[in-house]
């Protein structure tokens, strides 16, 4: 799916030229939190960060014309995880997987609004968008002790993104004021160019291998929303119609004695159709709050793999859903508030998720997609009360969320080989049940805070699953449960001199994950902004994972293996900016 920034827009009605001007700064990683293992190019620290932007609109009688443009060139530290892998033979493997990463995203948008009389509107705007992606890798593997090393794989990434969006809203307001009917229109056409080229550097030799991908996304998208007040509450219902076609092709161009499966490239074509009917009844009195409603989805995806492809076969799904949702409320004063909740979802897998070709970026935990993956199926029930005083509140809320199809990559090995092979399963049904706290108080005019405590049992059924890539492999998971928990506080300060300031602490518990666990983690983050210029410009600065600790460790338990991962991707960034409206 295409990436786009959002970019803020001033549309008013004063007459004349009008927009904001915006520069923003920064830098990341500003310390190695982990040295590299030996004989590798330097990680990426204080990385830059540069990102002006414009926005412009003209307001003339009933036309509104705007344009916006937004640079961001950024380095990143995008991958720098540590991984070793044990076999039950006793074998042991120490490998980095380090990815620096240049970018370049530049978007632009254009359109016009035309107020065509007091009941009528017509939108239309256009998007283009360019991310240029380098990236430069190195993956060594050691032995136990560190002392030999068996394999570095270096690679260079070269990707080009591209985006061209087309967008047209009309909204007509009826007039009984609420009542509306808006009609949109929007055709996306999204290319990824990526280019690998990689070295394969062992004791006895180099090999140089490369491969190509092109996909090309076509999405066209029409929704109709109506809404319209009745004598008690309002009704609102519509329709969406979706179609997608993504074509994507792998080349993979093999070198001496290549590790790459050029028998697993080719073409493979991605075909979605969602038609959507939905209608909400939403009422509210003195006592009473409700909000009913059910959308009913038709899914037709099929993905067609080439014929010539050693593993995979073309496949899909079809199915006619609905998804109810249900909000209940019942107001015991004017302080005091129960509330029952509903609702049914669905996750669909993305195209990436299902995609017949093996990426490299990894040279030996091999990710691969299944187009047999099928979507997930998520209930949630929800029972709260909220209480109100004058400088804040508390609400607590009981909770059961069950899934079907609980979508995971599944870890596997082929017999004689130390290769892992990572692929999207549907690992059956999983339950999350809790109690979550959230309690809100403004203590003085300068100074309040939110904190928020989740608890919550995470239970993962037994499940069993057949890998098919490269060789089929059965994989069965016992039960796995766990008691786990997050804990969210938000402090804001209103400082003399319109000075602003915002800290936020994050604590996520230890958990499971299908086939294995993922280890605590803590991040904190805070940003401070100061108007000025008589409020048309401002200041700011904000800094996520100030303290550099968020880190993402995560054990796997296969057949026949295990391995930890510890990540310690770029996650600290400290920008500064300033922005002027005009």
């Amino acid at each position: 799916m295409p990436v786009l920034l959002t970019l803020c827009t001033k549309k008013n009605k004063q007459e004349g030229f009008n927009g904001k001007l915006g520069f923003t700064t920064g830098l990341g990683a500003l310390w190695v939190r982990k040295e590299n293992l030996p004989t590798i190019r330097p990680q990426y620290t204080q990385t830059p960060k540069i990102n002006p932007s414009l926005s412009l609109n003209y307001q003339k009688n009933k036309i509104n014309a705007f344009v916006q443009a937004d640079n961001l060139y950024t380095q990143t530290l995008n991958k720098n995880e540590f991984v070793t892998r044990t076999y039950e033979n006793g074998l042991v493997i120490n490998q980095q997987l380090k990815r620096n990463r240049n970018t370049n995203f530049f978007t632009s948008k254009a359109g016009i609004d035309w107020s065509i009389n007091a009941n009528n509107s017509l939108t239309v705007s256009g998007v283009f968008g360019s991310e240029k992606i380098i990236d430069r890798g190195d993956q060594p593997f050691f032995n136990a002790d560190l002392s030999s090393r068996n394999r570095l794989w270096q690679f260079l990434e070269d990707e080009l993104k591209t985006t061209v969006m087309a967008t047209a809203a009309y909204g007509h307001k009826f007039k009984q004021p609420g009542h509306l009917l808006n009609i949109g229109f929007n055709y996306t056409f999204h290319r990824e160019d990526e280019k690998y080229f990689f070295d394969n550097i062992l004791p006895t030799y180099t090999g140089k291998d490369a491969f190509k991908l092109l996909s090309d996304e076509h999405v066209a998208d029409l929704t109709i929303d109506y809404s319209k007040p009745l004598k008690y509450g309002r009704i609102e219902t519509g329709f969406k119609f979706r179609k997608r076609n993504i074509p994507t092709n792998m080349q993979f161009f093999p070198g001496l004695h290549s590790p790459l499966d050029s028998n697993a490239g080719g073409g493979a074509t991605y075909k979605e159709l969602i038609p959507t009917i939905y209608g909400n009844y939403v009422f509210e009195n003195t006592l009473f709050e409700a909000e009913l409603g059910l959308r009913v989805e038709y899914v037709g995806l099929r993905y067609e793999v080439n014929s010539n492809h050693n593993t995979y076969q073309s496949d899909g799904y079809n199915y006619i859903q609905p998804f109810p949702t249900v909000r209940l409320a019942y107001k015991i004063n004017e302080s005091n508030k129960l509330s029952l909740f509903y609702n049914r979802r669905v996750d669909r897998p993305n195209e990436v998720d299902i995609r017949i070709f093996p990426k490299y970026d990894d040279a030996e935990i091999i990710k691969v997609g299944n187009p047999a993956l099928h979507p997930q199926f998520t209930n949630s029930l929800e029972l709260g009360y909220k209480t109100n005083w004058q400088s804040g509140y508390f609400y607590s809320a009981a909770y059961h969320r069950f899934s079907a199809g609980t979508i995971t990559r599944i870890s596997s090995i082929v017999p004689g080989s130390t290769l892992i092979y990572a692929i999207f399963q549907n690992a059956g049904k999983s339950y999350n049940t809790g109690l979550e706290l959230v309690f809100n108080q403004m203590v003085s005019l300068w100074y309040s805070f939110n904190v928020n405590v989740n608890g919550y049992r995470n239970q993962i059924n037994a499940f069993n699953v057949n890998n098919l890539y490269p060789v089929a492999d059965t994989f069965s998971a016992a039960t796995q449960e766990i008691l786990s928990g997050n804990i969210k506080l938000n402090n804001v300060f209103h400082l003399p001199g319109n000075i602003d300031a915002q800290l936020t602490a994050v604590y996520l518990a230890p958990d499971i994950i299908p086939q294995g666990k993922i280890a605590r983690r803590f991040s904190l983050d805070m940003g401070v902004k100061k108007a000025i210029q008589q409020g048309k410009g401002e200041l700011f600065m904000n800094a996520t994972d100030l303290l550099n600790t968020m880190i993402i460790r995560r054990d796997i338990q296969g057949k026949g293996f295990k391995y930890v991962s510890t990540d310690y991707y770029e996650t600290q960034v400290i920008r500064a900016g300033y922005t002027y409206k005009f």
